[in-house]
């Protein structure tokens, strides 16, 4: 093994291997149920596939244009339109990007400097801390308030001050799995109007939503479109998460700086897949049916787990399912999740890894992204905890 003599200075120096790989070995490691990491073990489908290979025999297996290609990025805005009436222009406002996770560093990257604060809801998803530490930014927590993980509009307005350069937004929420209402963004339209304050909106499960509930993206406000960058993911949307395929859009002016910085960490992305892609969307059907897809899912997920120890705490969104053990024991989240693997071959996340402070809700997060016969071996599992 070799290693660096000299000095070494951390930019992240609490970051550590994160908590979805450490479930994943783990998981692997005790040939467990891998519940844990939010990526499908089913196929995708096979149209899907054979557009690939189709634009890969026709060629198009070079560098694609920094941006993205005009078909991928005018199919991008089209659906923006058919789904929330927003007007994006394809050239100045839509990129597409290797996943949701550069979009949202590029974003960060490109938008924050030293000493600019950004506001963060805890749980947060792991990926935004890290990118404003390294742009030199500062979070600002607030914490969602449980049991049902809304926002406290009065707490954001308290933490809000002329250091405020961004605020994150996801919806659905993971790991939650709650959405925003339409009330929500009419707090946040308060807060933000008249100031310089950008919106950051994680929208990666936009079309995984339940109960007829409407996504509310931030491009449905004539005041949040002007200020937010919407990033969202085709992996999510199409089972796709190994081809790493995502997209943002922004006003014009935001997006040049923008893409000042994806030039040069990415550049461009998988040509054949956004050849594909851009036919594929083409028919709203693609996604239109996923969230009647997943309430499938989860209301298998939900059956298979009634009538055990475990206390749901229904999502509303995405496909991830909270659950509570408060019933079962009092172990930290940590040392559960990893019993459950150990002892019983199933593996979920913890939620105290997505908060800044300690905090524990006695909860795990499971991925019912499964087939069925996976949720149904999930779920003769947890009956007999």
């Amino acid at each position: 093994m070799h290693q660096f003599e000299g000095t070494l200075t951390s930019k992240l120096p609490q970051v550590g291997t994160t908590i979805f790989s450490v479930m994943a070995a783990l998981a692997n490691q005790h040939q467990a149920i891998n519940l844990s990491q939010g990526f499908p073990d089913f196929d995708i489908d096979p149209a899907l596939s054979e557009l690939v290979y189709k634009y890969m025999r026709k060629g198009a297996n070079q560098y694609a244009p920094m941006p993205g290609i005009p078909e991928l990025r005018e199919a991008i805005a089209a659906k923006m339109e058919l789904m929330y009436n927003a007007n994006y222009d394809s050239d100045s406002e839509v990129t597409i990007t290797a996943g949701a996770t550069q979009a949202i560093f590029t974003a960060i990257s490109a938008l924050i400097k030293e000493g600019d604060e950004v506001v963060i809801f805890t749980p947060a998803y792991d990926c935004y801390n890290p990118a404003i530490e390294i742009a030199g930014g500062k979070p600002v927590y607030v914490q969602l308030k449980t049991p049902d993980y809304s926002i406290d509009w009065e707490e954001v307005k308290r933490v809000v001050n002329r250091k405020t350069r961004m605020i994150v937004i996801n919806t659905p929420h993971n790991p939650t799995g709650t959405v925003l209402s339409k009330t929500d963004l009419e707090m946040l339209e308060s807060i933000t109007k008249g100031t310089d304050i950008l919106i950051l909106s994680d929208e990666v499960y936009e079309h995984i939503i339940f109960e007829g509930t409407q996504h509310q993206s931030m491009c449905r406000s004539e005041e949040l479109i002007n200020r937010s960058i919407i990033v969202g993911s085709f992996g999510k949307t199409f089972h796709v998460t190994g081809w790493k395929m995502g997209y943002c859009t922004a006003p014009a002016n935001i997006m040049t700086e923008f893409r000042k910085v994806h030039q040069f960490n990415v550049f461009s992305c998988n040509r054949p897949a956004q050849h594909a892609i851009a036919d594929y969307i083409k028919d709203p059907d693609n996604y239109n049916k996923l969230g009647e897809f997943y309430q499938t899912k989860r209301g298998l997920f939900v059956e298979a787990v009634l009538g055990s120890r475990f206390k749901l705490r229904l999502c509303r969104g995405t496909y991830f399912q909270v659950i509570d053990y408060s019933e079962i024991t009092d172990e930290k989240d940590s040392d559960f999740a990893v019993r459950l693997v150990k002892e019983h071959g199933i593996a979920a996340i913890p939620l105290s890894p997505f908060y800044h402070s300690a905090s524990d809700d006695k909860a795990l997060r499971f991925c019912f992204a499964k087939s069925q016969e996976t949720i149904q071996r999930a779920g003769e599992i947890l009956q007999k905890i």
